[in-house]
């Protein structure tokens, strides 16, 4: 039985580093429900969840936020959105067989990273884009985190077909006048993690095997979610808006309409009788359609 879904947040407190640890439990499950992914594109999409929960959950200004990394190779696109209730939904586009295929330069290929940010402060959404860098998820948002908080920060991912989780250290402004060691120090513990102690154990037992002669200050646990229910209502208007001579002609070449909402894993399928309902006027359908760390 799957177990709920958290991201805990600590702070070696001695020392200035933060951090947090994931762990995507049935929420994974739930976002792997019925895709039917290869395991190299679920490995990768995985440890794109737990890295954007990790983020989402370290906003100084709460908001929603979108990861893509688009590429030319078998697999085209990755997508991780977090609202700032880390309410999460994710998809992978492959495009080509990845079979035989490793690390993300061959399965991307010559892509790039893309970040958006929409919060209720920010009169318009911030975006930023940047290449991969070196060949694993972890690598790439390693790069991405040091370099947007000009602080060096750490990355211990592990995904499976049950779990996706994370570990996460980043030093903080002061941390040198503490220890002028202390990073290096904890960076080098946290590289001994077992990938079976990323999977199975829980926050104070993992940072207290890791961090034994550390003080680590643990907040609560924050649960992570994946309620995207199904929306007709929003889909029909859709339809509506298209018009009715286009609706039709695509039921008759196609016998229904099928419309995938891929990053919230539905599909919404419409016969005859729905299509003459929604424009017979008894569809009641509308007609319009519808980041920093701390």
């Amino acid at each position: 039985m799957s177990r709920p879904s958290y991201i805990q947040r600590f702070l070696l407190e001695d020392l200035d580093i933060r951090g947090a640890v994931v762990r995507l439990d049935d929420v994974w499950a739930q976002l792997q429900h019925g895709r039917d992914y290869p395991p190299e594109v679920s490995s990768l999409l995985g440890e794109m969840c737990a890295i954007a929960t990790i983020i989402a959950g370290n906003l100084k200004q709460p908001g929603r936020l979108t990861f893509q990394i688009q590429g030319h190779g078998p697999i085209g696109l990755l997508v991780v959105d977090c609202s700032e209730t880390l309410n999460i939904r994710a998809m992978a586009r492959v495009d080509r067989k990845v079979s035989g295929k490793t690390g993300l330069n061959e399965l991307v290929g010559d892509g790039r990273l893309q970040l958006s940010l929409d919060a209720p402060s920010m009169r318009e959404p911030y975006a930023s884009i940047v290449p991969l860098s070196g060949d694993s998820i972890k690598s790439t948002f390693e790069h991405y985190l040091t370099q947007s908080e000009q602080q060096p920060s750490g990355l211990w991912l592990a995904c499976t077909e049950q779990v996706s989780s994370a570990l996460f250290l980043q030093k903080m402004p002061g941390a040198d006048a503490r220890d002028d060691d202390g990073w290096s120090r904890i960076h080098m513990l946290a590289q001994t993690v077992k990938t079976e102690e990323l999977l199975s154990l829980e926050p104070a037992a993992l940072l207290g095997r890791l961090f034994a002669e550390e003080t680590v200050r643990l907040f609560d646990a924050r649960a992570v979610d994946h309620l995207w229910p199904r929306d007709e209502h929003k889909v029909l208007g859709m339809l509506r808006g298209l018009g009715e001579e286009e609706v039709r002609r695509m039921l008759a070449e196609h016998g229904e309409i099928v419309i995938r909402d891929d990053l919230s894993n539905h599909d919404y399928r419409f016969d005859a009788d729905d299509i003459d309902r929604l424009f017979s006027g008894d569809g009641d359908a509308p007609t319009d359609v519808g980041p920093t760390l701390h």
